[in-house]
């Protein structure tokens, strides 16, 4: 190990000490012992860590809400378990009043049911949804699915992959035709943070709806859904929430949606205004719990919980705060140990226009990201030569990302 990255480390090591959200990475379950412990976990962009306080819910869930009262918990707290919780994580994370956030399905499932119940409200002519070739697949995927089972027209942005989509870029193709804009508030490749407010106000002029997919945002980047007049929005838990494998998303739905009777398309029991009655027509639930349809994931609800809870008492600003310095010292690792490597850095520098991640370029980087797993340092790797060094808050500490940076530096010298 070089001078200069020794250096880097002894940095990282005195900014754990100062960092005044240090405590909270000991709320984590410890990353394996002995020889198979992590030593770097940089992908809780993708999955985050567990709560050691989910362990202990999940255990109190089986031996008493399940194993004991049984039954009788959907009637005891089950049945609003998804409101309820959507509720608090809308409070907290979203700037969301209440009876507007649930947890229900699968993302891909509630982009489908919020593009649907958008496109069911749009008035005749308009016809046209807007998205960008570089949102995450699923998003693709759903919407031009739905295009083609309602005969709709697509509007593609193609922007640049190391950036985002922009403002102007959006106002230049909406019109009176378009319905829908749907956009992540953080690119999933190069971590570039929307500007969520102007965006939604552009489209809103145009007389369009707004859908903002929150997946790499939520937990670390403020949305303020109800302050900037966001109609639609959804979230998965199990990155930034600490959900957990398969643990369920959330999807918001402004309130003067629902009181204009906005309604989704998968008609399931669990949304009905009286469930148990069995009824022979489906009566939509009033307000957000029409957008329920079948039984709700209550394990996987319970990771979602602890994480807002740790949320709360740490504040939204703080962990803002914490993402944004994680980053910045991460390109600053970047700039000095890796640029002179012929790495690419392809996220922007802009602080105000990045989310919680880091990607990097290299022609070697699958070879090298191999090379890492084997060694416990744990980043991921994305086509066709990216790394994305995945900076959550919460729970990794600047030496991680010191210890990748440098440990990189290495593979690309010995290979």
């Amino acid at each position: 190990m070089s001078a200069g990255d020794r250096s880097l480390l002894t940095r990282a090591a005195a900014l754990d000490e100062a960092d005044p959200l240090a405590w909270c990475a000991d709320a984590f379950v410890p990353a394996g012992e002995g020889a198979q412990v992590v030593r770097a976990y940089l992908d809780g962009n993708s999955l985050g860590r567990p709560l050691r306080a989910t362990a202990a819910r999940l255990e109190h869930v089986v031996a008493h809400d399940w194993g004991t009262r049984l039954i009788r918990s959907w009637d005891e707290q089950w049945m609003d378990l998804p409101t309820r919780l959507g509720d608090r994580i809308g409070r907290v994370l979203l700037g969301a009043a209440p009876g507007q956030t649930v947890v229900a399905d699968s993302t891909t499932v509630l982009l489908y049911k919020l593009v649907r119940a958008a496109m069911s409200a749009a008035p005749a002519g308009r016809t046209r949804i807007v998205l960008d070739s570089e949102n995450f697949p699923t998003d693709r995927y759903v919407v031009a699915g739905i295009a083609a089972e309602l005969g709709l027209e697509l509007d593609w942005l193609h922007p640049d992959p190391a950036a985002g989509v922009r403002p102007e870029e959006v106002a230049a193709v909406v019109d009176e035709r378009t319905a829908l804009v749907v956009l992540s508030q953080v690119a999933y490749k190069s971590a570039w943070l929307a500007d969520l407010p102007a965006i939604t106000q552009i489209a809103h002029d145009a007389g369009a709806l707004v859908l903002w997919d929150l997946c790499h945002s939520a937990g670390v980047v403020a949305a303020d859904l109800d302050a900037n007049q966001v109609d639609l929005a959804v979230g998965c838990s199990y990155k930034f929430l600490n959900g957990g494998p398969g643990a369920p998303a959330f999807a918001y739905v402004a309130r003067r949606h629902l009181e204009a009777g906005m309604r989704q398309p998968i008609q399931g029991w669990m949304g009905h205004a009286q469930p148990f009655v069995m009824g022979p027509e489906h009566v939509p639930a009033p307000g957000i719990r029409s957008f329920i349809s079948g039984t709700p994931a209550i394990l996987g609800m319970a990771g979602i919980a602890d994480t807002v809870d740790l949320a709360e008492r740490a504040g939204l600003a703080a962990i803002r705060a914490k993402s944004v310095a994680l980053t910045e010292f991460t390109i600053e690792a970047y700039d000095d140990v890796l640029a002179p490597r012929g790495v690419r850095l392809g996220t922007v520098r802009e602080a105000d226009r990045r989310g919680s991640h880091v990607s990097l370029g290299h022609d070697r980087f699958r070879q090298v990201v191999a090379t890492l797993w084997g060694e416990h340092i744990v980043p991921d790797f994305r086509e066709p030569d990216a790394i994305r060094l995945g900076l959550a808050p919460l729970s990794t500490r600047y030496t991680e990302a010191a210890l990748a940076v440098t440990r990189i530096a290495e593979l690309l010298d010995a290979s």
